[in-house]
């Protein structure tokens, strides 16, 4: 075999010679070296070159891995569309018309220009320049996608963005953007950014990304669907009835009320779809009045049968008035000229597009969230009590899935990749099953460490005995959404390992086990999933949690433990998932989903606590048992008290024994202090007593 190697004497490369030593011939060197551009990184003494996977556009010509997208052609497109629009930049963002955190194929502007296909990031193109800015999660991504055209900026700030058009941009000059990609705080920072440059933006409605995009996806043929009524508490009508309420009881009397985010009117109406992946949305916008509802959707994908449903053939106050999607914008110009009337909008969802035309101002009403959103946000009874019944056999998936790591990890069978798609075929086979609710985070290892990493085919590792394993996934069902991460050792975990994944356990205990009053914000009992970690000098730098909904968003606002999130109330679910993350070496994340449920104590009323709906027990070896406080033992055992009665039943009602007796073995009680599994020194004195006595008999 002909196996080449470099020589380097100081900067002088010699030829590559084979391992025999015999000298290749200078044209197969040559043409050689021209397929497979090498790097050498480091010291260079004695080095092996290497086949770089990441761009090195210093070089003439750059050097482009073939996982890097040419991008030359929509770039000269664009700046056609640019130059007719008379700008001198374009920005372009990585979200949709709905300022959606999943968007579909069909709004991937930002990786169609430039090929990058993270799902963070801001893209601005000039005349002869374009730049990407994303976070630290994916610069190795934009480096190994881009090619030459762009420049990686390590930044995610607007204030960057704006330094950096500045710079790029002549004064007087204007900056492009689409309106409906935009949110109102966005539009607001770069104004502010770019106050006093003489430097303006510019907002085109009609999107230039798409005018050049000539084979941009096209909308889901997918016709929408109602939810059955085994699942509904409340008719549409209800729904509609009830925020109407609303409307009428706020001081400031709005006439109507806009919904811009996609999970709005699919509660609203009770209605799903099939447009964005891991999410049952589609895509539409609704304008409620006293008196009328107008639903902005694709209207060919409204069967009749639906029709009938919404009422759609009347104009009465609960009949439902299909309008065209791309009409939401005149329909609401018009509507904001008839006197009287005042728009309530939610700025959180509410694109800047719709945002600018409901003027003057006194025509404008805002809040954070619109009472759709907050009112979605407590579950009623029905939807409590099938969202548990959702997490009960999603437990059995997960247990399933442990078994089987448990099995084929040891016999070298199992990496990143299948482990995920292990998972979710056990989901498939739950009743009720739509699919996962969002690409699992499979991670051993290092890999864990990023605490939101999924495997690709070239970060795919093996799982072995010898590292700590994190799996983070969830599913869709027609009765809920869920959440669950696990980290499990299957060999003999260090100490560190051991103390850090019991000080993450008790931070979820002690979140879950917390009593407090009605309306406390998740931001102010939040550092109790961190305070363990905190006293050993760790933490971690994500959220402690996030809202959850009915077969919605796996991350349901405007719930959870964030400043911008709304207070506790009953009813309400959320995810608790303290972590900790040792660099290059192993990541632990704890994640359960809970109910705000209302509780009994001495003196007061109005009081709240957790109850824990996520059901798969915890890795016995991973946790230090003398680190627990009585209490937090006795949470522990009650909840795993919990997984025997209910998980227990629908493993029966499954026939899967195997499985049952992993999860009796797993759910075994722990001695608690004080307990008559635990031996005190009290009773120990008394036990020497009677054996004392026993010997004085005999």
């Amino acid at each position: 075999m002909n196996h080449f190697v470099f020589i380097y004497l100081g900067n002088f490369l010699m030829f590559p010679k084979t391992l025999s030593g015999h000298e290749n011939p200078v044209c197969l060197v040559l043409q050689w070296l021209l397929e497979k551009p090498l790097f050498v990184k480091g010291n260079t003494d004695g080095a092996v070159a290497r086949e770089s996977t990441e761009r090195n556009c210093s070089l003439t010509p750059p050097y482009l891995p073939s996982t890097a997208v040419n991008t030359s052609l929509q770039l000269e497109e664009l700046r056609v569309q640019m130059r007719a629009m008379n700008i001198s930049a374009y920005i372009i963002p990585a979200t949709d018309a709905h300022l959606s955190e999943y968007i579909a194929p069909r709004d991937a502007r930002l990786a169609f220009m430039t090929g990058f296909t993270g799902s963070a990031g801001t893209a601005v193109v000039t005349l002869n320049k374009a730049a990407l800015w994303t976070d630290s999660r994916y610069w190795v991504q934009a480096e190994r996608q881009m090619d030459c055209n762009w420049e990686l900026e390590k930044d995610v700030s607007i204030s960057s963005v704006a330094e950096w058009l500045i710079s790029e941009v002549p004064k007087g000059d204007e900056i492009g953007f689409d309106p409906f990609l935009f949110s109102l705080k966005t539009q607001g920072d770069y104004n502010i950014n770019l106050d006093s440059s003489d430097r303006s933006l510019k907002s085109i409605t009609e999107n230039l990304v798409d005018k050049v995009w000539k084979e941009r996806p096209s909308v889901p043929p997918d016709n929408l669907t109602r939810l059955p009524d085994r699942v509904i508490q409340r008719t549409w009508q209800e729904k509609v009835e009830h925020i109407r309420t609303q409307m009428g009881d706020n001081p400031y009397k709005p006439t109507g009320l806009l919904l811009s985010a996609l999970d709005e009117t699919a509660w609203l109406f009770n209605m799903r779809g099939n447009d964005i992946p891991y999410n049952p949305f589609f895509y539409s916008y609704t304008l409620l009045t006293m008196d009328e509802i107008w639903l902005f959707l694709h209207v060919e994908r409204v069967t009749e049968e639906l029709k009938v449903y919404l009422n759609a053939s009347c104009e009465g106050a609960l009949c439902v008035q299909l309008k065209g999607y791309d009409t939401i914008l005149d329909h609401l110009k018009n509507y904001v000229t008839r006197p009287g009337v005042k728009v309530w909008i939610g700025t959180e969802y509410t694109n800047y597009a719709l945002y600018e035309v409901i003027t003057p101002q006194d025509k404008l009403l805002t809040s954070s969230y619109s009472p759709v959103l907050t009112t979605k946000a407590v579950k009623d009874e029905t939807e409590q009590q099938i969202l548990r019944d959702a997490h009960v056999r999603d437990a059995i998936v997960v247990i399933q899935f442990l078994m089987w790591l448990e099995k084929t990890v040891p016999e070298g069978n199992a990496t990143e990749l299948t482990a995920a798609e292990y998972v979710d075929k056990c989901r498939s086979k739950q009743k009720d099953s739509r699919g996962p609710s969002f690409a699992t985070i499979s991670a051993s290892g290092p890999n864990a460490a990023l605490a939101h990493y999924s495997p690709t085919k070239e970060t795919n590792r093996r799982l072995t005995v010898d590292e700590m394993y994190l799996v983070d996934s969830g599913g869709q069902y027609l009765d809920g959404t869920t959440d669950i991460t696990r980290t499990v050792h299957w060999g003999k975990p260090t100490e560190m390992q051991k103390e850090a994944f019991t000080r993450v356990l008790m931070g979820n205990i002690e979140i879950s086990r917390t009593i407090f009053p009605s309306g406390t914000r998740g931001v102010n009992m939040e550092m109790l999933g961190r305070r363990a970690l905190w006293e050993v000098g760790l933490n971690y730098g994500h959220g402690t949690g996030h809202g959850v909904g009915n077969y919605f968003g796996v991350h349901e606002w405007p719930v959870g433990f964030q400043s911008n999130n709304i207070g506790f109330r009953a009813g309400m679910f959320t995810s608790i998932e303290p972590g900790y993350y040792k660099e290059n070496d192993f990541g632990i994340r704890i994640e359960d989903v809970a109910v705000v449920v209302p509780v009994q104590t001495k003196y007061g009323n109005n009081y709240l606590t957790f109850d824990t709906v996520s059901l798969v027990p915890y890795d016995r070896k991973l946790i230090d048992m003398s680190l627990l406080s009585s209490e937090q033992l006795h949470w522990l055992n009650k909840y795993y008290e919990t997984i025997r009665s209910l998980v227990g039943a629908e493993l029966d009602n499954q026939g899967l024994h195997e499985e049952k007796d992993w999860m009796l073995r797993n759910t075994e009680p722990f001695a608690e202090i004080g307990s008559s599994a635990s031996v005190s020194s009290s009773s120990l004195t008394l036990i020497a007593l009677a054996v004392a006595m026993l010997h004085n008999i005999v």
